[in-house]
């Protein structure tokens, strides 16, 4: 126990090291700086955004939200919709389905209970709080469209946070500064035009009813008048809130402007309202967003503007950082734009109280509901890149949801706590068959307390993680069957593997499953010694690892669970899990010839057309671990249309944008930087035949 400690330590106290491991410290402005954006129109999907990390907001070239309705997105702006006449969400009771001659309750759709069901299925949803744009007027009186507009730019300063746009109307310039508060769910606009002068240029405020829509890439019914209700009081004569109702959700906006200006709704009935200045050339305004009504939130946008540009300085200070710039691989530059915007986007969106939902705050995907298994992708470079606090943030969501965690379980006549699979802002699930079955996010917690207590080996560490880890590993040693015949412990049926793409109900010992269950218990029992725990409290875990079913292998090379029919013919797309159990995972049970040659398989005979997102990191973390950088950078760099990165570096993946690419992609560049349990020399993840020269510092090496 000394020596790990010792060696953890070891890690920590490298982490900090100020110079990289070429010598002199990297420039890390000068990195930063190469990459900043510039577009010089609206891209309909991918906005610029500025964002805090719980609150963010997607613009158009014009600074705002003008001419495409991009959303304005928090962590708490939840909703639902009425529930169905005389029922209640307790209601619901989950389907009992006969398991290995048990009889386990699943998180269902029931089809005693359809109307039931179907609302669970759709709420809660994230909402969108509101949209600010620019009303521009032509020299003739009528709105001006985006085609209207003459030498349009718009620059993101990613070392400060504030997106510059400037364009031209009736040959006058306009210029726009864009900021989002680093604390606070605000933003500030300064615009300097004569056009305000002359009338032809004014600030709406718009809010939308929920739609509830399952994917959206822009959130709310503009064109519904009914179901919600905005009213607004004066505050000062600068300042004006208004107050959201939406069924019994509650919100605000708070408006606070410099100059001369009048504010008025568009029409009686409308929930649409317009800030006109006044006899000025420049004009600032700041509106802030609440689930309570706020008071002393005026600030002027210069300081927004500063507080943003020292945070973000300090993050970009802090941790990790890799200069890529004397690469001879021509690739590098592009390697490199997404390694630094993937940064940008990660903090902007997905460092807030709430593991963040797969396309973070720039739209709504899966009602806008995060997924407990893709809480690894979303966040596990933050500890690599020694920004652990950016995870510990929503980390707190398995401390929260423990009492749920715990009844479902129990429910499910298994002991410890049963962690749901696609939820809101709190612990209740989405009933489904791919939710009630899927299992590879269990292991999950262990697997970030043990990454944080190799960053901070104190005794605070381990009570924050004890119960969490205890509870988690007595869920996955009482999940697992006996099996008399065999004598050993099997995972499903029914089970739902990573790819989603076989019969539950007939699959047994999927690899990646069973691997990570190793890790789990193999952990969590390193942390009953830590904690001192009875032999008598950890007997079932023991027991269990050591009887677990072996990874299922046939003819040589590892498969998806054992006894797979025409597996490399009709299983060759979706997530290649296979490569993971020893990629993103350190490789319990697996015999490591058996697995290079798999990955040489998988290489070959896979659908690179029918994977997309995560899948290619996860695949070049497993050509790292096996000594084949050259392979590793190859599947970084993929030409298929499920892992590109856009001029903002929103990516591909899954519905766009999809934010576990940008996440995988960093936790693979962390890996390949800063290497992993056993690794040897510098940068072991790529190549050494002099076409990568990679300055790294304060990366924490993977487990």
């Amino acid at each position: 126990m000394k020596k790990l400690i010792s060696l953890v330590c070891l890690f920590c106290l490298s982490a900090f090291l100020p110079l990289s491991v070429m010598g002199e410290p990297i420039d890390r402005e000068a990195v930063v700086k190469r990459h900043r954006v510039c577009t010089t129109g609206t891209l309909l999907k991918s906005p610029a955004q500025v964002g805090n990390g719980k609150f963010a907001f997607g613009m158009d070239i014009t600074g705002l939200q003008t001419f495409v309705p991009f959303n304005t997105l928090s962590d708490w702006s939840w909703h639902s919709f009425p529930l169905p006449e005389g029922m209640k969400a307790e209601d619901y009771r989950p389907v009992v389905v006969e398991t290995h001659g048990k009889k386990i309750a699943y998180e269902l759709r029931n089809p005693d209970q359809p109307e039931l069901s179907e609302w669970l299925t759709k709420n809660p949803h994230r909402y969108n709080l509101g949209r600010i744009g620019f009303r521009l007027l032509r020299e003739d009186g009528t709105e001006a469209q985006e085609i209207d507009l003459g030498n349009a730019r718009q620059e993101i300063d990613l070392w400060t946070g504030v997106v510059y746009s400037r364009f031209e109307l009736n040959r006058k310039e306009v210029k726009v500064r864009t900021v989002c508060h680093p604390d606070k769910d605000m933003i500030g606009v300064s615009i300097e035009s004569e056009l305000l002068n002359d009338g032809n240029m004014s600030i709406y405020l718009d809010f939308p009813y929920p739609d509830g829509r399952y994917f959206k890439h822009y959130i709310g019914r503009y064109d519904t008048i009914s179901g919600h209700t905005s009213t607004f009081e004066k505050l000062a004569p600068n300042s004006v809130r208004i107050a959201r109702t939406m069924d019994d959700t509650h919100y605000y906006a708070t408006l606070d402007w410099t100059g001369p200006a009048t504010f008025s709704r568009e029409s009686e009935k409308a929930h649409k309202f317009l800030l006109q200045p006044q006899h000025t050339s420049t004009f600032s305004f700041t509106c802030c967003f609440s689930p309570e009504p706020v008071i002393n939130v005026t600030e002027s946008v210069a300081s927004i503007e500063r507080k943003s540009a020292a945070s973000w300085e300090k993050y970009w200070r802090s941790g990790a950082a890799v200069d890529l710039s004397g690469s001879k691989d021509p690739r590098w530059l592009e390697l490199e734009r997404r390694i630094v915007l993937s940064q940008y986007l990660m903090r902007a969106n997905e460092s807030g109280l709430f593991p963040p939902q797969e396309s973070g705050l720039v739209n709504n995907g899966w009602f806008g509901r995060f997924h407990f298994e893709m809480i690894w992708w979303h966040g596990v470079h933050y500890g690599l890149w020694n920004r652990m606090e950016c995870f510990d943030n929503y980390l707190n969501v398995y401390k929260d949801f423990m009492p749920k965690a715990l009844e479902r379980a129990k429910s499910e006549g298994r002991s410890g706590a049963r962690w749901p699979k696609c939820t809101g802002n709190f612990n209740r699930e989405w009933p489904g068959s791919a939710h009630a079955y899927l299992i590879w996010h269990e292991p999950h917690p262990i697997y970030f307390a043990e990454m944080q207590y190799r960053q901070k080996p104190v005794p605070e560490t381990l009570e924050k993680w004890e119960d969490i880890v205890l509870n988690t590993a007595d869920y996955m040693a009482d999940y697992l069957f006996y099996d008399k015949k065999t004598k050993q412990y099997v995972l499903g049926p029914p089970v739902v593997v990573v790819s989603e793409n076989t019969d539950p109900l007939q699959t047994i010992n999927p690899i990646f499953e069973l691997g990570y269950f190793r890790y789990g218990l193999r952990t969590a029992l390193e942390w009953a010694d830590r904690l001192g725990l009875s032999e008598k409290r950890t007997r079932k875990w023991k027991e269990v690892l050591s009887k677990m079913a072996p990874l299922p292998v046939a003819d040589g090379v590892y498969t998806t669970y054992e006894g797979i029919p025409d597996m490399w013919t009709k299983y060759t797309y979706e997530h290649p899990a296979l490569t993971g159990v020893y990629g993103m995972l350190p490789g319990d049970g697996v015999d490591q010839p058996t697995f290079k040659r798999t990955l040489e398989k998988v290489s070959k005979e896979w659908q690179f057309n029918r994977i997309w997102g995560w899948d290619f990191p996860m695949l070049a973390m497993a050509a790292a671990r096996t000594g084949q950088p050259a392979l590793a950078i190859d599947m970084l760099m993929h030409p298929s249309a499920g892992f590109q990165f856009d001029e903002h570096g929103l990516a591909t993946g899954g519905p766009f944008p999809y934010f576990p690419s940008n996440g995988a992609l960093l936790t693979a560049v962390a890996m390949m930087c800063g290497g992993w349990d056993g690794s040897e020399g510098e940068a072991p993840g790529f190549p050494k035949d002099g076409s990568w020269t990679v300055r790294y510092e304060g990366f924490v090496p993977m487990q």
